[in-house]
């Protein structure tokens, strides 16, 4: 079957989302660049970029998106437990580099997308305040789990996430929900469901809801300590800031 996509030209406009595909689901243009730029275009629209190592660029807006409400997220009782038994430092914006090349790494080939072109691009719009890395460290400040992504007034982007030790990445995401909420974030959106967002309490909501709601919040300017560097606004006994 013979797909076509709209290419991207040197303007920084996109087509509408609801001329994207259906199958595959989502897929909506190709070509273009990944510049602060072009890439603050997209997400301010619902999009983002989503290829692989030989692909050439592609633009995406499915159907349904996985989003978190920060205020409501409820962490599980397993993920609490976890939390009582050892110790973590909490901090945002303190090794956004080390993040993502820890996200593009140790997941493997489900990180094939996190191109070289890819964090070059991310780092670049984190130099420029617009992406935003979540730490997690143990007590020998060893970096065990964290997550990045682009904030977009109060919507946060989530890009990836990594683990490597046992709940490294829940416990990033339930720090930062707390610590978001109390800055005035309103939603976190993962893109596209997957088994993992699921079972960490995502839910699914329409494009077109994604998009209004996009639209609402977007330009809507968040307390600005949300991202300074540093530790967490975290309410939790049993997380100890750096």
């Amino acid at each position: 079957m013979t797909i076509y996509l709209p290419p991207l030209d040197e303007t920084l406009n996109f087509p509408d989302v609801e001329t994207a595909l259906s199958e595959p689901d989502g897929l909506l243009a190709i070509g273009g660049d990944l510049s602060p730029s072009r890439l603050l275009a997209a997400y301010r629209n619902g999009i983002f970029p989503w290829f692989g190592e030989e692909d050439p660029y592609l633009w995406w807006s499915p159907s349904e998106r996985a989003v978190f409400w920060p205020e409501h997220f409820q962490p599980s009782r397993s993920l609490k437990k976890h939390c009582r038994k050892n110790r973590f430092f909490v901090t945002i914006n303190t090794s956004f580099e080390q993040v993502i090349e820890r996200c593009a790494t140790i997941r493997g080939s489900d990180a094939i997308w996190i191109t070289e072109d890819m964090r070059q691009a991310y780092t670049a719009l984190h130099q420029a305040g617009h992406a935003h890395s979540v730490e997690i460290w143990d007590i020998s400040d060893n970096l065990v789990g964290g997550l990045y992504g682009i904030s977009v007034g109060q919507v946060f982007c989530g890009e990836s996430m990594f683990s490597s030790l046992m709940n490294g990445s829940k416990i990033a995401l339930w720090a930062f929900c707390q610590h978001f909420a109390a800055h005035g974030g309103k939603i976190i959106d993962c893109q596209m469901m997957n088994p993992h967002l699921e079972s960490l309490g995502a839910s699914p909501i329409s494009r077109q809801d994604f998009i209004r709601k996009l639209s609402q919040m977007s330009d809507t300017v968040i307390n600005d300590k949300c991202f300074a560097p540093g530790p967490v606004t975290w309410e939790n006994p049993y997380i100890v800031n750096k």
